[in-house]
């Protein structure tokens, strides 16, 4: 399997887009509405319609005007990260748009948004099957990234989105401006931004993000999953948090949730990494607890 480059090891950024991301043509696109706001502008929704291939939809982001140098190569490494990867639940990279202005990333588009607001808008309607099913997408996208050494360190619900289907894609994939971007970030006593409630306490405490820490943060898109979007650990602090981990509390299970689901998401958040499971046996197990409903009362 490949591994994973990353695009800041390139002395010119310009070179990993022009290797890992399609150009294209900015009359192949149509801008149709403004759905959201990132970091560096304005994301789109529209039309990509690439010569001698059918008209698609997809979600565009711009640059906005008066950008830096370093805000352009920090823009278009997500793309340069994206294009690396080439799985069902990874969110697709179409190409991208450097030769005019605006500067834009053309990605697949996802209908339903982001999982915990598409989660909280629905809440309590889906069975425990297809609860599980979303987990089984985000374990195996995962799965993929790790086999490529690629740690995402911000693995939260709100950086997975939903197509029409209810597939479920790992999405956010910015190296410096993960954290930037992220609401949830908060600046630890090091000087680094890091989502409290979904990070491991090895990553927070001395920043080992590795791919078992991402495990932990599964772990917390589980929980985030069964209960329809609730926010973990509710209305406590960031530094309570903190504290209640490393004095051994866990979240308890969601409503209804079953016994064998919160079973994995504690073995995801066991203190000693190396005793947390690996994404491939999250994924088998997700499948057998599929095949076997009962498992599932």
């Amino acid at each position: 399997v490949r591994t994973y480059v990353d695009p800041f090891t390139y002395e010119d950024p310009n070179q990993a887009v022009r290797e890992f991301a399609k150009e294209i043509d900015a009359s192949c696109i149509k801008i149709e509405k403004v759905i959201g706001v990132g970091e560096f502008g304005e994301v789109c929704s529209g039309r990509l319609k690439v010569p001698g291939k059918r008209e698609i939809c997809v979600a565009i982001k711009t640059l906005k005007a008066g950008y830096t140098e370093k805000q352009r190569r920090d823009f278009l490494s997500e793309a340069s990260i994206m294009g690396q990867f080439d799985h069902p639940n990874i969110i697709h990279l179409e190409g991208v748009v450097t030769k005019c202005k605006p500067v834009m990333i053309i990605t697949e588009y996802m209908e339903n948004g982001s999982l915990d607001a598409f989660l909280r808008k629905n809440d309590g309607r889906f069975t425990v099957i297809q609860l599980v099913g979303m987990l089984r997408g985000i374990g195996s996208g995962m799965k993929y990234l790790s086999d490529m050494s690629y740690v995402h360190r911000d693995l939260a619900a709100r950086n997975i989105l939903v197509n029409s289907n209810l597939v479920c894609k790992v999405s956010d994939f910015g190296m410096s401006r993960v954290l930037e971007d992220d609401p949830e970030a908060a600046y630890t006593t090091r000087g680094g931004k890091i989502p409290i409630r979904w990070t491991a306490p090895e990553a927070i405490a001395y920043r080992k993000f590795t791919s078992a820490s991402d495990v932990w943060s599964y772990g917390i898109v589980m929980w985030e999953v069964m209960s329809y979007g609730e926010r973990p650990y509710w209305d406590m602090s960031n530094q309570d948090v903190i504290k209640a981990i490393e004095e051994g509390y866990r979240l308890p299970p969601p409503m209804d949730c079953p016994i064998a689901l919160h079973q994995l998401m504690l073995d995801c958040w066991q203190k000693e990494r190396s005793d947390r499971p690996k994404f491939g046996q999250i994924v088998n197990m997700l499948d057998k607890l599929i095949r076997n409903p009962n498992s599932l009362k």
